[in-house]
């Protein structure tokens, strides 16, 4: 391979991995503090909200079915494997689709079940954020970007779902898996070891602010 093309691979990656500027200075997603509220509609015309999970322990994973990284999550069947292990320990995956329309990861309602279907995901919802609202409270910056919430409504975890920065699915079995270990963490009534991550992946596509 040319050291043009490597180049040009590279710059198509970096194009598409974590900005580190704030994507809303008003973002109010911090640790130890209740988590930002919401209210939206699901893929199945469901309205759920936050208020209303109380009690639960709740993950939200922000999501770009042409997203690489969240690709490589899918592909290899590891954030499915998480989606049923939380179900299973009594907990709420949502989903959340914050891709504005017209940008890539949008999906209508149908595209949003289809792709549930077609990867054999199993998120308790998959939550339609066209306008970027629930991305937005929560300072979201790529996809899969992750936050867990416990019972308490306080936000516990925000950050990757691993620790391996690339897009290779190879890498996912050596690297240490945040989420998954959070999450037994919080069922053993500990506290969260790593509650803040660096997060990767795809640039997430806001709406335009209002």
């Amino acid at each position: 391979m040319s050291n043009v093309v490597v180049h040009r691979r590279s710059l198509l990656l970096g194009s598409m991995v974590l900005a580190v500027a704030p994507v809303a200075a008003h973002a109010t997603s911090d640790l130890g503090k209740p988590a930002p509220l919401f209210t939206a509609t699901d893929s199945n015309g469901k309205s759920w909200s936050l208020a209303g999970l109380r009690g639960k322990i709740v993950v939200l994973e922000t999501t770009n079915h042409g997203c690489p990284y969240v690709g490589k999550h899918y592909r290899s069947g590891n954030m499915q494997a998480q989606q049923r292990e939380a179900a299973a320990g009594g907990m709420i995956w949502l989903t959340v689709a914050s891709s504005a329309p017209g940008k890539q990861g949008y999906v209508t309602a149908t595209q949003a079940n289809e792709i549930v279907a077609e990867h054999h995901a199993a998120p308790a919802a998959v939550l339609l954020d066209p306008e970027s609202a629930i991305a937005r409270a929560y300072g979201a910056t790529v996809t899969p970007h992750m936050y867990i919430i416990d019972a308490s409504g306080v936000l516990v975890y925000k950050g990757g779902i691993d620790s391996i920065a690339t897009a290779d699915s190879n890498d996912i079995p050596r690297a240490k898996q945040y989420v998954r270990a959070a999450l037994a963490e919080l069922l053993a009534d500990k506290p969260v070891t790593d509650a803040s991550t660096r997060p990767y992946g795809c640039n997430l596509k806001y709406a335009e602010s209002a």
